[in-house]
């Protein structure tokens, strides 16, 4: 039971799309509205608002950190093992992609993956984003390093942790954050993806 009540809170607390809330509370217009209509942290910077876009960026990766780092530390007091970290961990992830408070239209979850990575076990974390930031900063385009971070997250848990359920976890998230980025890839294929920092058309 205690399972299945946290991973219902885990999804519901995912379910926080940060992008909407941010810019109403900033009296700014929707990113669903504008640029890939994306409600993510990426979509929020072509508004020119960097601290929208910094907010953003924060509330989505505490939203998969918080849960996980939770669940990890403390579940085993409450009967909660390796299973429900990993329950947890995808809950948060899908509750990003399809919120119930926002009629099951969300981000791509890039932020939120952070989060759920970074409370898996920080060297983890940090190793993605390190991933991230190297092709981000190689290439300009924030898809391209976020399927490529995705791709290496599996590798690197296993790295570091061997195969369990939580590396199982990593995989399925991994395999969404790429399901969502479909377009993004036939854009980089075409030769059309914005490139970071692009302004909203």
């Amino acid at each position: 039971m205690n399972t299945l009540l946290i991973t219902l809170a885990a999804y519901l607390i995912g379910s926080i799309s940060f992008a909407v809330v941010v810019t109403r509370l900033l009296g700014m217009a929707d990113p669903r509205t504008y640029g890939s209509k994306n409600p993510g942290a990426t979509n929020v910077l072509r508004s020119g608002n960097k601290a929208a876009a910094a907010l953003t960026l924060l509330g989505d990766a505490l939203k998969g950190l918080v849960p996980v780092w939770w669940v990890q530390q403390y579940g085993m007091d409450y009967g909660i093992g390796d299973n429900g970290v990993a329950l947890v961990a995808l809950a948060v992830f899908i509750g990003h992609l399809w919120p119930v408070f926002f009629r099951f239209v969300g981000g791509k979850g890039v932020a939120t993956a952070l989060g759920v990575l970074i409370g898996l076990n920080g060297w983890l974390g940090l190793a993605t984003l390190v991933t991230w930031l190297v092709i981000a900063y190689a290439f300009r385009y924030s898809s391209l390093a976020a399927l490529v971070a995705a791709v290496f997250a599996p590798f690197y848990y296993g790295l570091l942790f061997g195969t369990d359920i939580k590396l199982l976890a990593v995989l399925v998230m991994s395999g969404l954050l790429v399901y969502r980025h479909r377009k993004n890839i036939a854009n980089l294929i075409a030769g059309k993806e914005s490139r970071i920092g692009s302004k909203k058309k």
